[in-house]
């Protein structure tokens, strides 16, 4: 594989396009607008500035990083060379059906088209394709350049070939990829999201504070970031997306999403990427301070 398009170019699409170019791949970033085009390539130097400036790449690595990504705000022309097609739009079932029919009109017929959805069936997305042998999931984990995990699933029609092939792939990148199977939430939100949702009913019903919470988990479970604090930044829309995605396709009440999240989700508090969630954030500021709505 020489040629990797990137589908979205938000929070997971520039750092899985960061990664592919860093690792000597021809990226094509896709998105619907060139300012959002624009904002990546930006987010996408200062990463790797900050990996300068700690020695871990040279200069030269991170001009020549950069010169691989070219931009596209049209599917068609950004897919069409494709050896891999990487789709990391928003969480949302009809929103990446109709960008898997589009990738498989588009792409050459033996590219390989993954999702990096985090819980949405990579069987349903296949089925809507002409080659559910080539779609696999690659779940890459936030942020992209920093964390080791590829979460691998397999669909149902997926095949062998593939599998092996997408392993080996993220191997190269420097990750540590781990095959799973298709079923709602995969391994890695199945166990999170559940995790974070008894943390929200926790202080909706009033068993804690915010920071007592995260500082139970922190201290106690030894979690680098504590449910809440880590909600905030996974999205609390994204959230609850998955929520939904447990609950429907397991039918079981124990993964029904919180209505403080809901209600959260509703109002607009998404946590960081609208600047209040359980915390408040401020742009330039790393301190946690926990939203005046739970403060009391």
């Amino acid at each position: 594989m020489k040629n990797i398009s990137v589908i979205g170019s938000g929070t997971m699409g520039n750092g899985i396009a960061h990664v592919f170019a860093q690792h000597g791949y021809e990226v094509s970033l896709i998105d619907i607008k060139q300012e959002f085009l624009d904002k990546a390539k930006a987010t996408i130097t200062k990463n790797l500035d900050r990996q300068v400036s700690k020695a871990l790449i040279s200069e030269e690595e991170k001009t020549a990083a950069l010169a691989r990504i070219k931009t596209f705000t049209e599917l068609e022309s950004g897919v069409k060379s494709a050896d891999l097609v990487v789709e990391a739009a928003t969480e949302t079932m009809e929103i990446k059906l109709d960008l898997f029919r589009q990738m498989d009109q588009f792409s050459p017929n033996e590219a390989i088209l993954a999702s990096n959805t985090s819980s949405i069936s990579i069987t349903k997305i296949a089925s809507v394709t002409n080659r559910p042998e080539q779609v696999i999931g690659m779940h890459f984990m936030n942020p992209v350049p920093v964390m080791k995990l590829v979460e691998v699933i397999r669909g149902y029609a997926t095949s062998d070939e593939v599998t092996s092939k997408i392993m080996k792939l993220s191997a190269d990148l420097s990750k540590d990829p781990v095959e799973v199977n298709d079923y709602p939430g995969f391994v890695a939100n199945r166990i999170l999201m559940p995790m974070i949702n008894e943390a929200i009913y926790s202080l909706y019903e009033r068993v804690a504070g915010v920071q007592e919470i995260d500082t139970v988990m922190k201290l106690g479970m030894a979690h680098p970031m504590g449910p809440l604090q880590l909600a905030d930044f996974i999205g609390l829309d994204v959230c609850l997306s998955i929520l939904k995605v447990l609950h429907e396709g397991f039918g079981n009440p124990k993964y029904a999403p919180c209505p403080l999240l809901i209600n959260m989700v509703q109002a607009g508090y998404k946590g960081v990427k609208s600047g209040e969630g359980f915390y408040k954030y401020t742009a330039g500021s790393k301190d946690s301070i926990v939203s005046p709505r739970f403060s009391k």
